[in-house]
């Protein structure tokens, strides 16, 4: 009998010791990949610091998972399928990341997401890859997006230039998952409305030289073109050889041709008013408390797809607090869980608040500064087109495509 008192003296005192001890902080490893160099090099920086400013508040408000360190490893990508696989996989393998931010090429993400985050169980969302070509991937619930698909952005593009009396156009688009699905999005669109495409035709990225493909397009007889590629790489060239033709009277862009390096070379005042497309944020609290914190951060709050990369790694950070764990297992569902009703509203920065609901067990519902985040069952979102026009040699934006 004294054997079994001292047993359970034990025992009460070990339980005693275990809960007045404190929980064991850990640290989170997140990644990011995009187009660091390649065509989409100037619009990648401002798209990674909208990551990082997310980072930046989770450790600003106590950290996560008991107070540790939230952190993000950066890969390029290259916006190319083989670079972004290698580069995903040391993040993945080597760095032993939860989760990932991105790509940002929808062939980044394709890429990175067959070769290493899907065999690796690792969950991605993407801020900007808005290629169709994602929303069917294979992906065991592991790939999400936080901008709308170009199955949407295509139709607004569609709709806003037959609200403006553009009925006919010649289109050129790159050649691979982003060029191709955007641009048979928008000439589906396009011609049921009462459009007619002259010219739509495919071209192949980092040429020096489209002066002939240029010409096809010219003979078409269309005075409207719209360039579907990337404002490091073929787009930039094309518009520039373009103006040098003298052949077109107006321009349009989609959001990879949002950039400044489109300009380079190529005189803005020859292209004042060229009109673009983008992923936007929906008119509201959230968006604009992000763009406060943005502009206190000294970061762009219009920078293209920055918002989306904040919403993206927030997202991710409160995932992983839900789950209770940097284990990569179980993070997919706790995502879906705090991205959608029901739930208590939690806006961009909103870290301590969102990080006691979940410790009292109650549901959140992240509203991100793109807006609503329910993802549908393919990891897609909802979300809102807005149109922009050069003004002064840079993009202003107009306002939302209704």
């Amino acid at each position: 009998m004294r054997h079994i008192k001292k047993a359970l003296t034990l025992a009460v005192a070990a339980g005693v010791l275990s809960a007045a001890a404190p929980a064991i902080a850990q640290d989170v490893n997140l990644g990011f990949v995009g187009g660091f160099t390649g065509p989409i090099e100037s619009l990648t920086p401002p798209i990674f610091a909208g990551a990082e400013l997310a980072v930046e508040h989770v450790n600003a408000q106590g950290g996560i998972l008991d107070g540790g360190t939230l952190s993000i490893l950066s890969a390029d990508g290259a916006c190319d399928a083989t670079a972004a696989a290698n580069a995903t996989d040391r993040l993945v393998n080597t760095d032993q990341v939860t989760a990932i931010v991105g790509g940002l090429c929808t062939g980044e993400t394709i890429g990175g997401a067959n070769s290493a985050g899907i065999p690796g169980g690792v969950v991605m969302i993407s801020p900007a890859s808005t290629a169709p070509a994602v929303t069917t991937l294979e992906d065991n619930d592991l790939v999400f997006r936080t901008t709308p698909s170009d199955a949407f952005q295509g139709v607004k593009m569609a709709e806003l230039l037959l609200g403006k009396d553009i009925t006919e156009v010649a289109v050129t688009y790159v050649n691979n998952d982003y060029g191709s699905g955007f641009a048979d999005a928008f000439a589906t669109a396009y011609e049921e409305g009462g459009g007619t495409i002259l010219a739509n035709l495919a071209h192949e990225d980092g040429k020096a030289d489209y002066r002939a493909e240029l010409g096809n397009l010219a003979s078409s007889g269309a005075e409207t073109l719209v360039i579907l590629a990337y404002a490091n790489s073929s787009g930039q060239t094309i518009l520039r050889q373009a103006l040098e033709s003298g052949n077109f009277l107006t321009f349009v862009g989609g959001d990879g041709m949002v950039g400044d390096d489109l300009f380079t070379g190529v005189d803005a005042a020859a292209v004042e008013g060229m009109i673009a497309t983008r992923a936007g944020a929906f008119a509201g609290e959230s968006a604009s408390v992000f763009t406060e914190l943005a502009t206190e951060a000294e970061l762009d709050p219009n920078a293209v797809y920055a918002p989306q990369a904040y919403d993206a790694a927030f997202l991710l950070a409160l995932a992983v607090e839900k789950n209770g764990s940097a284990d990569r297992e179980g993070l997919s569902a706790a995502l879906r869980e705090v991205a959608s009703a029901p739930g208590e509203p939690i806006l961009p920065g909103e870290w301590e608040k969102a990080k006691a609901l979940i410790a009292e067990g109650t549901d959140i519902d992240y509203i991100g500064a793109g807006g609503n985040l329910d993802f549908d069952e393919a990891g897609d979102v909802d979300g809102v087109i807005v149109e922009l026009t050069v003004e002064g040699g840079s993009f202003t934006e107009v306002g939302v495509i209704e």
